[in-house]
């Protein structure tokens, strides 16, 4: 089949579910009589940009949110704004009681499931790349000890498989603080941005004690992704309870599905649903909490691409343990928000110029989150047909302040590099050896004028970068935002985008910068178990006793300051090229053992 009459093929798919679903909405507009024509509709492409004419072959297509009967299939329409767009999936009068007998129910499975050991749960690890060992959930001895008092639909007729993971840490927030973010969806997506890339509180249903949230119960939607376009993201609606547990002083966050509570949601095409899972909270001295974490989930066996299915395979890309490792993070990173007796912050004046960069930088990482992953609506495409490259490209349209005006064209990679994580972080996070690093800095420098530490990790920090460009004998001074985190768990993530003087001032002096320009790019990484060779990597052959980490590169460019611009095929060839360069150059100094000579220390 030719290049074109795929690309045909796929675009009468799109226009027939398209079809298909606006007959469905204006049925419901005619009291079930479709109004539209039963031949064919010639819709004009969703996006001016059509990146398919640059590409040889698509790998993956895009993945719609999930339909409901009413509230997205309207909003998606246009014909209700967005508060009202989830009325369709609200649960009944009639059915609130039942789903407050399902909550205690949840929440006393989940508080037993946090003190039983073996053999409900089986410890495996801690001699792999991870060198953590990990628990996971034995399915036949949960299904005998917590069965579920409603009858639970199975996602399909075989194809898919139940995920059970269970871990515990220290955090460095309370019990009530902790709480109160788990209970409202946008403080949620604050304390996890590089997992929860979209959440929203749908109803109310009951808002327990006034003060405390005890007792209270939401129907909630979200969806959580691994930092790449190669995995699906998943989405669900669930229910969420909070419960304290006054015998013992911990609180109980739940999250339950809404089977047999509402009969109105279908299936999308990631099928994913969340079996009681959540957290007990346990204050402890010096404003800290244990937290027992628990993740169980029902999900489709979909295929990812071949570099992460080991990744994915130990449950660690969606595991209880990927979860609580960026909750310390974020924790760490909010107690150091909230600091006033911090000195030694190099150009940064004051502590409330310090948060605001801060918050600043939080808006980067947010960014750039959102901007490589496969959300729905987003179609990434990959530049050749065989199943062993990892690029993935894909152009939007911007208009909106915080991101350049124009034509965005976002571009990510990801490696298996026969390194641990750890010192392909410290590769990215030193100025010095990064500088020498001509497809990273362009054969400029990097000074440190401002360091934030914002974790227990030296490297845990918010750095404020001058680029000190050899060719540049004008006054003009340019600025990199870097943050930086790592997690001897949960892998390690390094974003910057270029930023001028003046936008810097602004943050600094206290004014809105929310509508400072950026651009983020930056690197994800995760340690990975050994792989076997992959045919054209930048690393060549690999041994498989070797265990090493997985590189995801990604970056945006504005390609044009038009918004109606075309996408011309050489900027596409120039990022692949430029994608190519870094992760080779990467490795090699890797391999190399490079080290910054004196002079640069």
């Amino acid at each position: 089949m030719s290049f074109e009459e795929h690309h045909i093929r796929i675009e009468n798919a799109r226009l027939k579910e398209e079809l298909e679903r606006l007959s469905c909405i204006a049925g419901r507009f005619a009291g079930g009589r479709s109004m539209l024509p039963s031949s064919p509709l010639l819709l004009p492409p969703s996006l001016d940009l059509d990146m398919g004419v640059y590409s040889r072959h698509f790998h993956e297509l895009p993945q719609p949110p999930p339909m409901l009967c009413g509230g997205d299939m309207l909003l998606s329409a246009g014909l209700v704004d967005e508060d009202s767009a989830f009325s369709g999936v609200l649960i009944m009068e009639g059915k609130k009681t039942l789903a407050l007998d399902l909550a205690m129910t949840a929440a006393d499975q989940l508080l037993r499931m946090c003190r039983v050991d073996e053999p409900l749960w089986l410890r495996t690890g801690g001699n792999g790349a991870r060198g953590v060992q990990m628990e996971f959930l034995n399915e036949e001895e949960h299904s005998r000890l917590f069965p579920w008092p409603m009858d639970v639909k199975g996602l399909g007729s075989g194809g898919y498989r139940l995920e059970g993971t269970r871990d515990t840490a220290l955090v460095i927030m309370n019990s009530i603080t902790l709480v109160d973010a788990f209970m409202d969806a946008n403080k949620w997506m604050e304390l996890f941005p590089s997992i929860v890339s979209k959440a929203k509180t749908i109803q109310i249903i009951t808002s327990g004690v006034a003060g405390n949230g005890n007792g209270s119960l939401h129907l909630m939607y979200a969806e959580i992704h691994v930092l790449t376009p190669l995995v699906p993201t998943r989405e669900a609606y669930f229910l969420r309870y909070c419960q304290h547990n006054s015998e013992e002083g911990s609180w109980t966050i739940v999250d339950f599905p809404i089977d047999n509570l509402q009969d109105c949601i279908q299936i999308p095409l990631m099928r994913y649903r969340r079996r009681p899972s959540g957290c007990v909270i346990q204050d402890m001295p010096n404003g800290y909490s244990r937290v027992i974490w628990v993740e169980h989930a029902e999900v489709e066996d979909k295929p990812v691409h071949q570099i992460f299915s080991q990744f994915m395979n130990s449950r660690m890309g969606f595991g209880a343990t990927r979860w609580l490792s960026i909750l310390q993070r974020q924790c760490e990173r909010l107690a150091s928000l909230m600091a006033r007796n911090i000195s030694d912050l190099g150009v940064i004046p004051t502590s409330e110029a310090r948060k605001n960069i801060m918050k600043l930088s939080q808006r980067m990482v947010k960014t750039f989150c959102a901007g490589i992953t496969a959300n729905g609506g987003q179609s990434w495409t990959a530049l050749s047909d065989s199943p062993n490259d990892t690029i993935r490209v894909m152009t939007r349209k911007n208009t909106l302040p915080g991101q350049p005006n124009g034509v965005i064209l976002s571009a990510v990679s990801t490696t298996w590099l026969p390194f641990p994580y750890h010192q392909v972080f410290d590769l990215l996070t030193d100025e010095h050896r990064r500088s020498q690093l001509d497809a990273l800095s362009s054969g400029n420098s990097l000074h440190e004028v401002a360091h934030i530490a914002n974790g227990s990790h030296p490297r845990n920090c918010v750095s404020l970068l001058r680029i000190n460009a050899a060719s540049n004998s004008s006054q003009n001074v340019e600025l990199l935002l870097q943050e930086s985190c790592t997690h001897p768990s949960g892998g390690s993530l390094i974003v910057y985008a270029s930023i001028d003087v003046d936008a810097v001032q602004v943050a600094m002096s206290g004014e809105d910068p929310s509508y400072i320009p950026l651009l983020p790019t930056g690197f994800v990484l995760f340690p990975a178990e050994p792989q076997a060779s992959i045919s054209g990597s930048a690393t060549g052959s690999k041994s498989s006793e070797t265990a090493g980490s997985l590189l995801t590169v990604g970056m945006q460019v504005q390609v044009s300051a038009v918004p109606s611009a075309k996408l011309n095929l050489s900027s596409v060839t120039s990022v692949n090229h430029h994608l190519c360069s870094a992760v080779h150059q990467i490795s090699s100094a890797l391999a190399s053992g490079a080290q910054p000579s004196l002079d640069q220390k």
